[in-house]
């Protein structure tokens, strides 16, 4: 129970409280809850570089990243080492041949995409794992934190920048930002406009997936604080009903985020390696 909530308080304890529980359980924590006994993560002293303070101590939400990352290692070594025809593999084949013909190829091209497909299941599955497991109460939503998604956005940037640069040259690279035919007197706003752009695409890929991710464990959350804040029981077979849909509709959601943050990477990559506008 939450120390913030007090069972004969008022209305307004009662909100405090659900609010204090619904951002304990959705920020990032140097402790893990197994079952109710809190396992205290490794801390780490501060490292000071360049006048930034560099905290290395394992979170929460570092630790179910790397519980994803086993996941899916296990999962591909139990896959192709012992039987390439097992249903694990057949799922993992179809899931490239996915990512291959229908983003990757279409955005890319077939040569470039090719070569990048292994790029783009690799940040699918990733994403779809972590999303999924958020979903489980012994976990926690690694996708849920703006640090994590902003790492992931931060690769796809590096890629985008970097693949534009190889194909075109960096000068030739910058003249693609501006459309043809556009006059140079609009030269002044356009290139501004099109420098922020480079920026915002990836902003938009991380707040999307965090946002997104956030959202359906707080109104999970909200709905079931409601049996508190209401203080009566009748209301706990609508709320919980309507809790467990939600809890549904996040499978939907998991596997959505995953395939829309791929799919504009491969877009966002396509724009800047093939140079369409």
């Amino acid at each position: 129970m939450n120390p913030g909530y007090v069972p004969n308080g008022t209305e307004e304890q009662h909100e405090e409280g659900l609010g204090e529980f619904i951002l304990h359980h959705l920020q990032d924590s140097k402790e893990w809850n197994v079952f109710g006994y809190h396992v205290h993560l490794p801390t780490f002293t501060p490292v000071h570089f360049l006048g930034m303070e560099i905290d290395f101590s394992i979170t929460l939400h570092v630790l179910m990243m790397w519980f994803a990352s086993l996941i899916l290692i296990g999962l591909s070594l139990m896959a192709f080492r012992k039987n390439k025809s097992s249903p694990i593999a057949v799922i993992f084949e179809s899931i490239y041949l996915f990512i291959r013909d229908e983003i990757a190829e279409p955005n890319l091209g077939s040569k470039l995409g090719k070569k990048l497909t292994p790029f783009l299941t690799t940040i699918f599955v990733f994403i779809l794992t972590c999303n999924l497991m958020g979903i489980i109460p012994l976990f926690g939503t690694a996708t849920g934190n703006l640090s994590v998604t902003a790492s992931l956005a931060i690769i796809t940037f590096v890629m985008i920048q970097g693949l534009g640069i190889k194909q075109h040259g960096i000068i030739g690279y910058f003249k693609s930002l501006i459309p043809h035919g556009v006059p140079t007197y609009l030269f002044p706003i356009m290139i501004p406009i099109e420098i922020i752009g480079l920026f915002t695409k990836p902003f938009a890929l991380a707040m999307r997936l965090f946002a997104n991710m956030i959202a359906g464990h707080t109104v999970i959350f909200a709905l079931l604080g409601l049996i508190i804040v209401l203080g009566s029981v009748f209301v706990s077979p609508i709320s919980i009903g309507f809790a467990v849909f939600i809890n549904l509709l996040e499978l939907l959601v998991a596997l959505l985020q995953a395939y829309i943050f791929t799919i504009l990477s491969a877009l966002f990559i396509g724009m800047a390696a093939i140079g369409e506008h």
